[in-house]
């Protein structure tokens, strides 16, 4: 079966519209905002943070793949040529992306490593001008400014800390994170959302077993006070921060620009900051308080029609 073209005509009979796909993006972004929490909860259980990424992936994997299997089976019929391409999507992105993030919390300051993670919107755009030809307006641009600022007033940059090579691997993450919406477009002109998120979810989650010490890992469960709460616990953690986001996200992307897309998911640092409050009783700063409206002021510059 040629999934090229029988996928594609099995889940575009009925399209949304450009709104629809704008508030998925968003609705990513607002369900990425929760991770803190759970990454919190798992750290107290003694996990670190290449472990609960690989726990993360891999449950996400099951979920995509369960999903699938009763949603479309013959979907996990992808031909060789494209391997390549999911390869890209699991190792290059997902997997890329989040070693290369955690990796600059322990060399720098951890706002400096959010602000640097999200230059993603940046390098979307540029990868978007490049590949599929994407036109550089000025509504985007003030959308961009805007989003980056906004980040940038939320994490609070200080500025200390940087070094040559901190600043390399936290662009790194910025890169990778940016890649999923240029490779994920790519692949949705191939294949379903629901393929192209499981087959991204099942080799990040392979490529981590090589970096989580999967030994100590299952040691950590077998020595949890309720191992049963745990599983169910690291399930819906999956559920929430990966399973849910990403297919939201990767739906999005067959209706709104890559462009369009990264600068919507801005909206992760937003909700990051008022989980944090509502939550965790953290304050709210004047300049955090600035950072959000400057993103709220991004989607609607965004959404505004012409």
């Amino acid at each position: 079966m040629n999934r090229g073209d029988g996928v594609k005509g099995s889940f575009s009979d009925k399209v949304p519209d450009r709104g629809t796909g704008a508030l998925l993006i968003i609705l990513a972004g607002c369900f990425w905002g929760s991770m803190g929490f759970f990454v919190r909860k798992l750290g107290e259980e003694g996990f670190d943070s290449v472990q609960i990424v690989s726990i993360r992936v891999t449950l996400a994997a099951l979920i995509f793949s369960a999903f699938l299997l009763i949603k479309d089976r013959p979907g996990f019929r992808i031909r060789l040529r494209d391997l390549p391409l999911f390869l890209g999507l699991g190792f290059g992105s997902i997997l890329f992306f989040t070693i290369c993030y955690f990796k600059a919390i322990t060399m720098m300051p951890l706002s400096t490593a959010a602000i640097l993670l999200y230059t993603s919107p940046v390098w979307i755009m540029l990868m978007s001008v490049v590949f599929f030809h994407e036109k550089l307006t000025v509504r985007k641009l003030l959308a961009l400014a805007a989003a980056f600022g906004g980040c940038v007033l939320v994490s609070g940059i200080s500025g200390e800390g940087i070094t040559p090579a901190g600043l390399l691997v936290g662009l790194g993450s910025g890169l990778g994170y940016g890649l999923y919406s240029i490779l994920g477009t790519i692949a949705l002109k191939r294949y379903s959302p629901y393929t192209v998120t499981t087959y991204t979810f099942l080799l990040a989650a392979a490529g981590s077993f090589l970096l989580c010490r999967p030994g100590d890992l299952l040691t950590k469960f077998a020595a949890a006070d309720h191992p049963g709460g745990l599983v169910l616990f690291c399930f819906i953690t999956a559920f929430v921060t990966a399973v849910i986001p990403f297919l939201s996200y990767t739906l999005g992307l067959r209706l709104v620009e890559a462009s369009r897309a990264g600068i919507l998911a801005t909206v992760e640092p937003m909700v990051a900051t008022l989980f944090g409050i509502l939550v965790f009783s953290e304050p709210l700063t004047l300049l955090s308080g600035m950072g959000i409206l400057m993103i709220l002021a991004a989607v609607v510059i965004l959404n505004l029609r012409k």
